[in-house]
Parts: C-alpha cells; structure tokens; sequence
C-alpha cells in the first residue's frame, strides 16, 4: 500500500489548491518544498527594515479572488486566517509629464471620466467591459476551463449554435487581436491608450502579441468587478492559511525536502525519491514545476529515443521575458506630484501604447530597457500592517526584464551577459530616478530599498526559469491546447498517475490556481 494517496511536488498556489482540495474529500497528501519556506511566489519577509513586510513576487490577488478555487476555499481558508485589503482605485497610469488618470471600481464613474477626456472613449470602455460580462460563461470556460472535455466540446457547439458558425469564428478573430490593435481602434485618447497598454506586460504578452485585445477587456472588467486586492499582513499569510486548512484535512507540508526523481514502476508513477535519499511512495505524483525541472531533472533516468516528441518539444519550450523586482522601506507618506494616486493599488509609470512596446522590445532582445514600464504598488494604503506607522512600503515590478542579458538598450550599464550585483544596482538606479521625479523628496525618504534581479529571482525559486514569472512564453503557440507543449493534453503526462500543474499548464500563470483546481477536480475532490 502506497504511503499516500497523493505527492504534489512544489507548494506554489495551484499545488496548495490541488492539496486543499483533495485532502478534504479525505485524500492523505504530501506536499513537497525543496525551499524552508512554503508558497512559491507567494512569499513575504522584512527584507529591507525590521517592520516592514514587503511580498517579494506576487502581491495582487484579483485573480484568486474570481476563481472557482476561492469559490469552493475562500470560506475554509477566511477561518484560517486569510483577510483581503481593498481600495476602490485599482489602477492607475501616471506618464512623464505628470497627466494621470484612475480606474475605480464604479462602471458609471469610469465611463463618465473616460468620455470627459475624449468624447465616446467612456462609452467604449462600458461597451468592451460588457461584452466580457456578457461572454463570461463562455469567455471563462476557455481562459480557466477543461479544454479537452465534452462540456468544452458541448460549450462550443451551442455557441457554434446560438452564433451561427461564421460568428464564432467572428467572435475568435476578433479574440486574437493584440493589445495596440484594440486600443487604437478603440480609444481616442492617449492616456486611456496608456492605462490599459502596460497590462499586456502582466499577461506574459507585448502589445503587439496575438490575443492581448481579449485580454486586456477580461483584465479591465476584473479590475473593475473586484480591484486589486492584497492579503492582509501579505502574501505569506495566504499560504499559512492554506497551510492550516490542509493540516485540517489531515494533509501534511514538508519543507527543505528537495523531490530529486520520480519513482517508476510498471510504467506509473510510483511516488518520489528525494535528494537526501528518502523514498516516499504515492499513489499519484503531481508535479508543479517548470518543465525543464519535470523532464530534465525529475524524469531524468527514463529512456527516451532520439524521435521522441516529449524530447523535441522540450528542447523548442520558450521561456519568456524576465521580472525585476524593487522594494522600499519609506519614511513618511508617499507624497505624489500628482494629485489622486495616494489610494491606487497598482500606478503604471508609462507614456503612451509605444513606449510600453519600446521597453518590452528592448527586453525580448536581451537589452535592458532604456525606460522601462514600471509598476508600482502601495501595499500599505490598503494594509497599514505592512509597515510601521507613519511610514510607507513600496512594491515595484519591472515585467520587462531581459531573461538573457546581451546589453544597454542606453548604453551607459555596462553588461557581459551575466546580471551581477553591479548591473542589478544599476539598473535599480534607472528605475529609481524615473520614480523618484513623482515623489516629493523621494531620495531624502527612501530607508532601504532591496532589487531582486531576473538572476536572483531563479535563486529563490528553480522554476522562474531566466526570471520568468510566466512558467514559459505566454505566446498563443504555447497556450491554451498548446500548453506547455502542442501535444499536451490537460494536466495529464504520458506516463500513467503522473500530473503536471502549475504555470506552464493550462490555464497559465498568476495567483488563480486553476490548473490545480482542475486536477483535483478530476481526481475527485
């Protein structure tokens, strides 16, 4: 008899889905973390100053929040402790000479302030926003559903049905246009151009990427519907409340246990030998890991024939651009230049649809970008308990990082194709200066600041491949059916018993757990 039922690998948000889930319909589940600390990139910690909490990765739990997962979890986990912060300003974009403008999380009120910046811009974003809601079943069965199933099959039909085939594939064509295609069209004015723009960075695309246009609607519809919500007392608290909840059911977390190769018999997945020599058998492994890790590392003594697809289609796996993370111990209040930001949970410092192309180009060539999309958060505003009073925190990612470094899109940082210390501070020093000409005496408040470059992100977690938060390039070959791979099919591997969640899988990355939603769910959680 095997020692479990189930051995998810990785402790990521769709692994701890997976493992709450299963281990409450009465599964016994192991989870393994090769790292003293569980959550992936759900990770919080005083890296600055004492008393002040900063999530070093992800902080924005919008897409945890629409869920099924947090539908089925987010009563059980609120008893464990898990507390979301809001703010009814989202977002914002804020460009160099100072213009802004704010989403809310009121339709009316963005609708009115869009066409009073140029005429009929409001009446468009209520119009796209709509046509999401309208959509949503069959919008979001596509985006977060079981693709290969008969209820997709059935879904597509009855659209096929109701629409008529040629509007089906109206509706698809019109899915696929990129981000810069639907804003142009779309939007008369520059600055809605510019909120919406730096967006498509945080979907893993460009703004000239294929399907960044049905994105970008489903991201303003979310920000709107639910804003930008953070975890009370930050990310960390999330998986602790995951953590007690699976404990609960009788499952059980190991940390600093490194899963080093899967065990197979008879062809099945047998459980998982770890790296100090420890064999623990299972009924079922699942695995959330980058690819790489799955096949090069865990999978790693199984015979492969030069022919075999699995080999090709590792070896032609793209992993997309990089993160670079920058973090701020502030002393005092954030004191804007311009008026209206103190509430926003997320201000994109962006010009216009160009410039956010220009730094993600720049990037996607390996170069640093000369102006780089920032993103910055203000956990704080909507979470005193981050910091001490009367200071502050800031949060700011760079999506548009350089995985593999080749240069200075400037050509004032000097590079040999290793992101060292020196580049990483550098770099860190760029980014600094754009911010710091919206802030009041910016440099005379700043306490302590921490970077995290795309280097020292892989340090942190081996699955953020070159930095990437995005568990592979999120171009439309490597999405959806195609993801990770153009054989893949759901969750499933070619070997029997042997699951693959997390990022790399359908339906993609960020904080929604779907893939281990999915798979519990098949596995009948």
């Amino acid at each position: 008899m095997a020692d479990f039922d189930h051995i998810i690998v990785g402790s990521g948000i769709n692994a701890l889905v997976a493992a709450a889930l299963l281990s409450a319909k009465g599964k016994q589940v192991l989870v393994l973390e090769r790292a003293d600390r569980f959550g992936g990139c759900m990770r919080t910690g005083e890296i600055t100053l004492p008393g002040f909490h900063h999530d070093v990765m992800a902080a924005t739990f919008v897409l945890f929040l629409t869920s099924p997962a947090y539908a089925a979890l987010g009563s059980d986990l609120g008893r464990h402790g898990l507390e979301f912060c809001h703010t009814p300003h989202p977002t914002a974009v804020l460009r160099p000479d100072g213009s802004s403008l704010v989403l809310t999380t009121d339709r009316a009120a963005n609708v009115a302030k869009f066409n009073a910046i140029a005429p009929g811009d409001g009446d468009r974003h209520g119009a796209d926003v709509a046509a999401i809601e309208a959509d949503a079943p069959f919008l979001f069965a596509l985006l977060g559903g079981e693709l290969w199933s008969w209820p997709t099959a059935r879904l597509l039909a009855s659209q096929a049905w109701k629409r008529g085939l040629r509007g089906l594939t109206a509706w698809m064509g019109e899915a696929l246009r990129p981000t810069r295609a639907w804003l142009e069209a779309s939007y008369a004015s520059e600055l809605v151009q510019a909120l919406w723009a730096p967006w498509a960075l945080h979907t893993g695309l460009t703004t000239e990427s294929a399907y960044g246009a049905q994105m970008g609607k489903v991201i303003a519809f979310a920000l709107e519907a639910a804003g930008a919500p953070v975890v009370k007392g930050g990310a960390s608290q999330a998986v602790k409340a995951f953590k007690g909840l699976i404990e609960e059911n009788g499952g059980e977390l190991r940390a600093n246990a490194d899963a080093d190769q899967i065990l197979i018999v008879n062809g099945r997945a047998a459980g998982v030998r770890l790296a100090d020599g420890t064999e623990i058998s299972a009924t079922h492994v699942i695995c959330s890991v980058a690819p790489g890790q799955l096949y090069n590392r865990l999978l790693r003594d199984i015979p492969k024939p030069p022919s075999d697809n699995q080999t090709r289609a590792l070896r032609e796996f793209r992993h997309g651009r990089g993160n670079f993370q920058l973090h701020y111990a502030i002393d005092g209040p954030i004191r804007w230049k311009t008026d209206g930001l103190e509430e926003v949970a997320l201000v994109h410092l962006a010009e216009s649809i160009d410039s956010v192309s220009k730094s993600s180009n720049e990037a996607e060539r390996g170069m640093l970008p000369e102006t780089p999309t920032i993103c910055v958060g203000q956990p704080h505003r909507l979470d005193p308990t981050r910091c001490p009073e009367g200071k502050s925190v800031l949060w700011l990612q760079i999506p548009d990082a350089p995985r593999t470094l080749k240069g200075d899109a400037a050509g004032m940082i000097p590079t040999d194709g290793v992101w060292t210390d020196t580049v990483r501070e550098a770099f860190a020093d760029r980014i600094e200066a754009i911010l710091a000409n919206h802030i009041e005496d910016f440099a005379n408040s700043v306490l302590a600041r921490k970077a995290y470059s795309p280097a020292d992100l892989e340090a942190i977690n081996i699955n953020l491949v070159g930095g990437d938060p995005y568990g592979g390039s999120c171009a439309l070959d490597q999405f959806f059916i195609w993801r990770p791979f153009a054989g893949s099919r759901n969750q499933a591997t070619a070997i029997e018993n042997l699951h693959h969640i997390g990022a790399s899988t359908h339906p993609g990355p960020g904080l929604g757990g779907g893939s281990g939603y999915l798979l519990a769910k098949r596995l009948g959680a």
